[in-house]
């Protein structure tokens, strides 16, 4: 008996450890800067024109170009960095790497969602020649027709040669060659209308929707490898997953890590209905960087598959904290935030702990 039980638990031990090695492997891999993460409209990659289902797939390598007609693009850059790109647009990948990450806007208009930034991280984008590196978590507009960046919310340099300008909220500075750096204020209420703007707050509820779906799916079901990007099949992109605690985007919406996704207002199917799931971005040797791989669709009933915070119940509408870049949407609020206070702690301290 013993010898007929040994080649199957040798067997089984061996499967163990192929599946432990092969979780391990997808650890540390994200979607790298430059991949496509929503398509609208017109849409193109050095030529090849784009889809929905382009996304997760596709990804700018350096000095390749992405341009939209009549349409609009999310790109991600580092963990918890999205670039949204506005129509008759273009965008060039000059660096996608983790530390070192800058994109060049040639035409038209791009704004920038920062949502985490490790001090490690050096994201920057051209525009004319000038480069601005974005500081901290906020909101960064960028045009080319008439150059000039605007800082909604957050903290940014600019600088060309020796010339170099700080920008903080409510300011921007125009970016023509050859005119000297300069910081001046800028009117808010045109930002509000701006089309870009009102897709990108659009976009940013969405994200949080996202999240709150990953992360319910990750206490779940498992397979949570730390802070990153993680692919929703239910919004069919990747969802912006913190390592600890909660936190406020710049529109004023919040996202969640796994272990707070429990505290967010939901509606869904409940126990006894509901399939989701999601899938970390694999290493490059298991599917590669090129093509998606089949999604780890986990069909447990009543588990996954959560529509979370539907966008009734978002920001500004039920009275939660934040409520736009003029609403101080990162100092805290009533459930933590990126800097503390409020009951559920966030980042920085608070009531209930977070990271310090």
């Amino acid at each position: 008996m013993k010898e007929t039980w040994r080649p199957i638990w040798q067997t089984t031990l061996v499967l163990l450890v192929t599946a432990v090695l092969g979780l391990a492997d997808t650890s540390n891999n994200n979607p790298p800067p430059g991949t496509l993460n929503y398509v609208e409209g017109q849409v193109s990659v050095q030529g090849q024109k784009q889809s929905p289902k382009s996304v997760g797939t596709t990804y700018l390598e350096p000095n390749q170009v992405l341009d939209t007609g009549n349409g609009n693009a999310e790109m991600l850059l580092t963990p918890g960095i999205f670039m949204r790109i506005g129509h008759n647009s273009e965008v060039k990948m000059i660096s996608p790497g983790l530390a070192d990450t800058q994109v060049q806007l040639t035409h038209g208009s791009a704004m920038v969602e920062v949502d985490e930034l490790f001090k490690e991280n050096d994201v920057s984008v051209v525009v004319d020649g000038t480069t601005t590196r974005i500081e901290k978590q906020g909101l960064y507009d960028f045009t080319a027709n008439h150059p000039s960046v605007k800082v909604l919310e957050g903290k940014a340099v600019t600088f060309e040669g020796n010339q170099q300008v700080k920008l903080t909220k409510g300011h921007e500075a125009l970016l023509a060659e050859g005119q000297p750096l300069a910081r001046q204020s800028y009117n808010e209420d045109q930002i509000e209308e701006d089309p870009l703007y009102r897709w990108s707050k659009l976009r940013s509820d969405y994200a949080t929707e996202s999240n709150i779906d990953a992360g319910n799916a990750l206490m779940a079901d498992g397979g949570w490898w730390g802070p990153g990007w993680y692919w929703d099949p239910f919004y069919w992109d990747f969802a912006f997953m913190p390592g600890f605690g909660m936190g406020w985007g710049p529109f004023g919406y919040p996202f969640f890590s796994p272990w707070m996704a429990g505290y967010a207002p939901y509606y869904g199917f409940g126990y006894g209905g509901g399939y989701g799931g999601f899938y970390h971005y694999p290493a490059a040797g298991g599917g590669g960087r090129g093509s998606l791989p089949p999604l780890a669709h986990h069909s447990t009933p009543g588990t996954a598959g959560f529509r979370a915070l539907p966008r009734s119940m978002a920001s500004g509408r039920m009275g939660m904290a934040g409520g736009g870049f003029r609403g101080g949407s990162m100092g805290g609020g009533s459930m933590g935030g990126f800097h503390g206070g409020g009951m559920m702690g966030g980042f920085h301290g608070g009531f209930g702990g977070g990271r310090r």
